[in-house]
């Protein structure tokens, strides 16, 4: 079987680790749990844990076995990674709820059954009971405060004011490997490269507390050509949940994403074979739409399962072959003839200025008329039989009065 470090690095997973060489033996000769840490800040995973959830598949496929972390006690704190504010504190309902919903998303990634079954646990069971004193005496003392502060977790926030609830997540979370490696034998711990500090500080606690070599490896952040993080756009969020972000929104978005980021979208999110994305995104012209189409439909079909990744691509077929009967439709009532009115109602605009900005630009039609005036009104035979409704390249509704 081929090492699982040999296809996350030839996918572009890894970012960092440490004795990779020792590590690569280790997942060469026996099995090894590992784990990633989510915050249940939210009932649905996004797109931001899309690449994580892939690499945790990988790793299991290859004979290994993931725990999932959830942070119902760090959740109560907040990570201060990679944010200037404070985050908002949950109540233990909100953390279980939010965690169940994270293993139904998760089981279409990897299993909690069978062989190297993934296991989920909740860092709540043991830092919520905890003797602060003697947490401090026997975990504490093994930081350095000079250390802790070079971090860039804790950079980014010392501008604002880092405190020192948010001080101790390091610790809390190095605590969480430590205790993870004690009951379960993990070796490594694995996530976003924003994740690095917290990362290591676990690795180095088990070495000063067990005398014992433990592993850290961080992936890649999903990010665009450009360097943004992908995963928003002008709605929020492109969360997993399908009442959250629909299977069709979800397949939009990655088949509209730029022609740079399709190559590494399709390896590192899709299970396809190397030479086969290589093969389909050589093109610098319109053949590259058959790649976007390619990595829509497996993302979705991994997120939503092969029925839906299915209706979505009839459904984009459809919006931009015109053929109206597979396209997204809309009943709505008749509220207003006014076409900002109707664009507000199905919520393809935030205000009025946007909608009046957006036809100005010539980015709204009518069937195949272009909107001239955004005093423009429907006519009555657009009200009786309903129209099409194209905002932008990307965008047609069926739109039927109810």
């Amino acid at each position: 079987m081929k090492n699982a470090l040999d296809i996350l690095r030839e996918r572009g997973f890894i970012k960092q680790t440490v004795f990779e060489d020792e590590l690569y033996e280790l997942l060469r000769k026996e099995s090894v749990p590992f784990y990633v840490g989510f915050d249940p800040t939210a009932d649905s995973l996004h797109v931001g844990h899309f690449l994580a959830l892939m690499a945790m598949s990988h790793l299991q496929k290859t004979g290994h076995k993931p725990i999932v972390l959830v942070g119902g006690g760090t959740g109560m704190i907040g990570d201060p990674s990679g944010r200037s504010d404070l985050r908002a504190m949950l109540t233990k309902e909100q953390i279980e709820y939010n965690c169940e919903c994270f293993k139904k998303q998760m089981s279409k990634f990897f299993s909690f059954d069978g062989d190297n079954a993934a296991i989920m646990v909740n860092n709540a069971d043991w830092l919520l009971d905890l003797n602060y004193v003697e947490f401090i005496r026997d975990i504490g003392v093994h930081f350095s405060v000079n250390r802790m502060l070079s971090a860039d977790c804790f950079k980014i926030r010392m501008e604002k004011g880092l405190t020192f609830l948010e001080f101790n997540y390091m610790l809390m979370q190095a605590y969480d490997f430590l205790v993870l490696y004690k009951k379960y034998g993990c070796k490594l711990q694995c996530g976003g490269d924003d994740q690095w500090s917290n990362i290591l500080a676990g690795a180095d606690l088990i070495r000063r507390k067990e005398g014992e070599t433990a592993y850290a490896m961080t992936f890649e952040l999903l990010t665009s050509s450009d360097g943004k993080k992908m995963g928003k756009t002008q709605k929020g969020a492109v969360w997993l949940d399908a009442d959250k972000t629909s299977p069709y929104d979800f397949y939009q978005y990655f088949r509209n994403v730029d022609d740079a980021d399709v190559n590494k979208c399709l390896r590192l999110l899709t299970f396809l074979d190397l030479s086969y994305i290589n093969e389909i995104t050589k093109y610098q012209d319109e053949r590259m739409n058959k790649a976007k189409e390619v990595l829509a439909y497996e993302v979705t079909k991994i997120v939503h399962g092969e029925e839906a990744a299915t209706q979505a691509q009839a459904k984009a077929r459809a919006a931009f072959g015109g053929n109206i009967e597979n396209m997204p439709k809309a009943v709505i009532p008749l509220e207003s003839k006014s076409v900002v009115d109707i664009l507000l109602q199905l919520k393809l605009v935030k205000s009025k200025g946007e909608a009046k900005r957006l036809i100005q630009g010539g980015g709204v039609s009518i069937n195949s008329n272009k909107v001239a005036s955004y005093e423009d009104e429907i006519t009555a035979e657009n009200i009786e039989n309903g129209f099409v409704l194209h905002k932008g390249k990307k965008t047609r509704i069926n739109v039927v009065f109810e």
